[in-house]
This record gives C-alpha cells, structure tokens and sequence, in this order.
C-alpha cells in the first residue's frame, strides 16, 4: 500500500514517524510539498519517503489520501484535484465534515475522518474514525489502535474531547509555577511535576478500574487529594468545563 499525504504539518510528521516505528516493512509513503522543509527531512530520514510536486502527484500515486491541511487552507490546498473513486480519503481536518469533503473534492471515493494525534509517532494513540473503513482501520492499528464510531455526531463529540490536552498541561504548568513561588527551584519543580503525572498516567493503564475508581484509589478520606478536589475542582467548576465543551463541539 502507497500511503500519501497532503499537508504535512505535526500530525503530518507524525503519522510518518509512526509508520516506519515498528519492526515489518512500511508502506510507501509520498508527501506534497506544502510543508516542504519537514517533507524534505522526513525524505531524507526514510527510504520509502519521497516529496511529490503537487497535491495532484500525491494523489496519483496513492492508494490511501491522507487530507491534513489547516481547515482554512483546504480550498486553496485542494480545489481542482482529480480524486478517482478507487482511492480511500482519509479526513483529519477538525471541523470539515465528510459531505463538504466530498463537495470540494466532487469525488466519489470512500471518505473517511479521523482524529490522530500526535502520539501515534511512538504507536501510542488511539485513532478514531468513522464511518468504520477496512484499509484506514488496518492503518491506525499499525499507529496504537483505531475506533471506529458509530456515527459524526460521535465523532464530533470525541473531536471535541482532543481540544483538552493543552488545557491539561497548563493545569501541570501552573502547578510548577506555583511551587517556585514557594521557594522550590524552577527545574526542581518542573521534574517532580512530570515525574508524578507520569506515574498517574501509567495508572490508566489499567481498564479494570473506572475512572472515579481511580480517583478513589489515589485518594484518603479527608486527605490532601481530596481537599483539593472537593475545593478546586468542585461542581461548579466541572459544569464550567462541561459548558466549554458544549460550545466547542457546538462550533465543530
């Protein structure tokens, strides 16, 4: 299978990265050349790599399309190109759904969207999908698994769910920060903060025990975790997220 790839930004460079991560023979992969200084070096990292001279190139010598363009760049990036109905087009532009796709690229060939994230350079992510496809299915397991969805509405709903990785981090961050101004050394602070979300995050490993389950487990009676819980991330707080949510999937 030739693998290409429009618009080779982050996700762009990961899914490459991802690809030739494991141990059997990766597929062939061709890059367009917007992006060009990151498709120049990911040609020049990997033999099956090659940058094409246009989208339409990429298009031609592919068996699977992958559309990772800016949602504000997609007229521009792909207005005029010729999609046969024999090729799969995977979408993974937040916000375009599969029938304004389908409109611009005026093809019949099979759409698919999906939500990769950058971990799947390491083979780490879960790829959702839809609607459920056997070729781009085949190619996120390679990645860390794909799930399929039911239908977009869900699949807006999980799209919305990504927009809170930043946020998280900066949750980390302000934690940091308040400890320097506790006198603690910035690089001090900032290695103890990773270390002990890394470990909570290994915790998730573990699909036997819900997610409340392990809040309750990392959690004594009237202790320090749950004081903040209860005084911080309190019912108030959580309906705030959710709304933020709401407007976000509400916008997709």
């Amino acid at each position: 299978m030739r693998v290409g790839i429009i618009g080779v930004g982050e996700i762009g460079r990961a899914i490459v990265t991802g690809l030739y991560a494991g141990d059997g023979a990766p597929p062939e992969v061709v890059l367009s050349p917007r992006g060009a200084r990151t498709a120049a070096e990911l040609a020049s990292l990997h033999k099956g790599v090659e940058v094409c001279a246009d989208n339409q190139e990429v298009v031609d010598r592919s068996e699977v399309v992958i559309v990772a363009v800016r949602r504000q760049d997609r007229h521009e990036a792909l207005a005029g190109l010729t999609v046969p109905r024999d090729k799969v087009v995977v979408n993974v532009m937040a916000g375009v759904a599969n029938d304004d796709l389908r409109q611009l690229l005026a093809t019949d060939a099979a759409l698919v969207r999906a939500i990769p994230l950058p971990s799947v350079r390491e083979r780490r992510s879960v790829t959702v999908t839809f609607p459920a496809h056997p070729v781009t299915d085949a190619l996120f397991e390679q990645l860390g698994g794909a799930q399929p969805v039911a239908d977009e509405a869900a699949f807006n709903a999980y799209s919305a769910l990504t927009g809170t990785l930043t946020a998280h981090l900066s949750y980390l961050a302000t934690l940091t920060e308040w400890a320097a101004g506790q006198g603690i050394a910035a690089g001090d602070a900032d290695r103890y903060i990773r270390s002990l979300f890394q470990g909570v995050g290994r915790a998730l490993g573990d699909e036997s025990r819900t997610l409340h389950q392990l809040a309750a487990d990392h959690e004594t009676p009237k202790g320090n975790n749950e004081r903040i819980r209860t005084t911080w991330f309190d019912t108030a707080n959580s309906d705030a997220l959710k709304r933020a949510l709401d407007g976000l999937l509400a916008d997709l």
